[in-house]
């Protein structure tokens, strides 16, 4: 299902979003992952470049392929404010994950009009045994590139009361694009939330590497987006 093309009026209601399920996520298929891996993850456990791989045709291998699973992912943040990256299973639960990146909203909305972006979420494995165990997603902190280069740090942290806001509100949108009213007393155009929602295919490379690939909706030609998670 599309999104309407204007944003879904403000709630006042109570949160009506639900715990997401327990039920263990399927990986996809052996060799598939290691596919995956060799020409996805790799260039990004090198810090030092972090540079993608050159392919025939410039593109990486396709990332909508059968096997992983599908989740929600929104970027969304105030224009002048830095962008948070919400994951949940579907728009109707609770987020599993929020990320505070190291870009501005306006700077992202520039990066998507190239029409190619890749974010790579870096962050380093513990010397003590107790924290190695830590899910991927329970990792604190990041360092973040965008196409290669270096941004600054990402910070997990608990949803907030204006995440889940965002999301209470975002509810019924499957996917699209748009501007949320201000809630501040910022006037105009700074004090306005810009959001972008999609579907997203889930890959699961390793307890220490997950790919996020944005599904476009019918095949249409719109900005091409993947989101790395890698622990080195």
């Amino acid at each position: 299902m599309e999104a309407p093309s204007t944003p879904p009026p403000l709630l006042s209601q109570a949160l009506t979003l639900i715990q997401p399920s327990s039920k263990k996520k399927h990986r996809a298929p052996k060799l598939f992952r290691v596919f995956r891996n060799v020409f996805r993850s790799f260039p990004i456990i090198t810090p030092a470049a972090c540079k993608l791989p050159s392919l025939p045709g410039g593109r990486l291998p396709d990332g909508k392929s059968s096997g992983g699973d599908r989740i929600t992912g929104t970027l969304f943040g105030y224009r002048k404010g830095r962008v948070s990256l919400s994951i949940q299973e579907n728009p109707r639960t609770l987020p599993m994950l929020v990320v505070e990146l190291a870009m501005l909203t306006h700077v992202l909305q520039k990066e998507l009009s190239q029409g190619l972006l890749r974010i790579a979420l870096e962050c380093e494995k513990s010397m003590e045994k107790e924290k190695d165990k830590t899910k991927l997603f329970d990792q604190p902190h990041w360092t973040m590139y965008c196409n290669g280069k270096k941004n600054g740090y990402g910070v997990r942290r608990d949803a907030t009361e204006e995440d889940l806001y965002v999301m209470e509100v975002l509810r019924p949108v499957s996917m699209g694009a748009g501007v949320l009213p201000s809630r501040t007393e910022v006037e105009g155009a700074d004090g306005e939330m810009a959001y972008m929602r999609a579907h997203f295919e889930r890959v699961v490379g390793s307890k220490d590497s997950e790919t996020l690939y944005m599904l476009s909706p019918d095949g249409n030609n719109g900005p091409e987006l993947s989101i790395f998670f890698v622990r080195v």
